[in-house]
Order: structure tokens, then C-alpha cells, then sequence
């Protein structure tokens, strides 16, 4: 574990079900702390209530339902600070944001939280891969069907602080990813923990089981969830 001298030990917290902005204003108050030394490192994890983000690269065609659609489906669109394109969040999908000190780069960082989530992925019988050119946990299908993305990366460093995360999709409804083009990856195929397997648990249940392996990947000792 590396802590700067002098700070609060890391924490992990367990929001449930919260909507993105609520989860945003969260983030940044952390972050600020963690900057000015006052506040721990910490992962947020969470289930967000139906939402469109929008990324830094994100193109605005990459949204393929008309906005009276979204709102009949209840389905909000919020720009984010991170990188990409455009992504989707909702019931289902275990959303985390480790608010940490980078220990190496940022392509380190998002591969370290890619490792902890495939080690999670293969407690399964899952074997997710990393890719650094289409960032993301992808499922290979054999040689007819293409791969399928389970797991999204995008984060934004202030003061070598990192923000944002990851979504895994856990049993998190695989229509819904229809409204968008993801990630902008034209024809890209998605997948979920309770589409490859058939059973999967709760994200709260998933919660914890996230925790202890970032933790690890991370080389951040967050210990239990609260």
C-alpha cells in the first residue's frame, strides 16, 4: 500500500442506487479533500438510475434515440469530464469511482482497475480481456461472433487525482445499450456477467467482491465496504 505521510487511510463506501449528478457532486467533494491531504482515498461504488454520458471525445450522432424517447424511457444525458465517447448507465451495472493518488501513469491506473475486475470476472468462469486500444473489459465469442464489451473505462486526473471509474455490466438490461452507439465503437457487441453465465448476483452483493480485488490491482488498501 502507498499513502502519503500524514493521510487519512483509505476508505471504500457503498452508495446504492443514486442518481449520476448526486454521484458527481460526491466525487468532486472527495477529490478536493484527498488533494488538500484532509480526506482518505476512496472508492465509490454504485448503481446509477438511467443515464447517457458524454465524454470528452463524445460525438453528439453517437446518442441514437430522439430525446422524446429518452424521456418516455426515463433515461437522462449528462456531459462528464472523463475520456471517450458516449456510454450508458443504469439498473444492473456496478458503477465504481476510485478517487486515488495515481501510483504510475493513467494508462497504468485504468489497467490496474481492469485487472482487479477481471480477476472478479473469473471468479465466474468469466475471462475478460483488456484492451488499451478500445479501453475496456472485452469477452472473446469464438471466431464467428465478435467480441463483446462487459466492462467501460474512462477517468480524469487533477493533481495526479484520479476520478471516475468503470461500469461492469452485472445483469444490467443489454436493450438499453441500442439508444447509443458505445463508446463510439460502430457495431460493437455488449455483453453481462448474467448473459455469459446465466445467473449473477445483485450489484450490492458484487460490492464488496469489487472491493477487496481493487484493492489489490490498485495497491490501495481500502478495506471493508461501509
Amino acid at each position: 500500500m502507498t499513502v502519503t505521510s500524514g493521510s487519512p487511510e483509505p476508505v471504500a463506501r457503498w452508495l446504492g442506487r443514486i442518481s449520476f449528478d448526486e454521484a458527481l457532486a460526491i466525487q468532486e467533494r472527495v477529490r478536493a479533500d484527498v488533494i488538500a491531504g484532509t480526506g482518505p482515498e476512496t472508492l465509490l461504488l454504485c448503481e446509477h438510475e438511467p443515464v447517457i454520458t458524454l465524454g470528452r471525445s463524445a460525438r453528439a450522432e453517437n446518442v441514437l434515440a430522439p430525446h422524446e424517447e429518452l424521456a418516455r424511457r426515463g433515461v437522462a444525458v449528462r456531459p462528464a469530464s472523463r475520456g471517450g465517447d458516449v456510454t450508458y448507465h443504469g439498473p444492473g451495472q456496478l458503477v465504481g469511482y476510485p478517487i486515488v493518488r495515481l501510483r504510475r501513469g493513467v494508462v497504468a491506473h485504468v489497467e490496474g482497475m481492469a485487472n482487479g475486475l477481471a480477476a472478479v470476472l473469473a471468479t465466474f468462469g468469466i475471462a475478460g480481456r483488456w484492451r488499451r486500444d478500445e479501453p475496456g473489459l472485452w469477452i472473446d465469442r469464438g471466431e464467428v461472433n465478435p467480441p463483446a464489451k462487459i466492462c467501460a473505462f474512462g477517468v480524469h486526473v487533477r493533481a495526479r487525482v484520479s476520478m471516475h471509474g468503470f461500469a461492469l455490466n452485472v445483469t444490467t438490461p443489454l436493450d438499453a445499450f441500442r439508444l447509443i452507439v458505445p463508446c463510439g465503437l460502430d457495431g460493437a457487441a455488449v455483453t453481462s456477467i448474467a448473459e455469459e453465465v446465466g445467473n449473477a448476483p445483485s450489484v450490492a452483493e458484487l460490492a464488496p467482491i469489487a472491493t477487496s480485488a481493487l484493492a489489490t490491482s490498485l495497491q490501495c488498501a481500502f478495506g471493508s465496504l461501509e
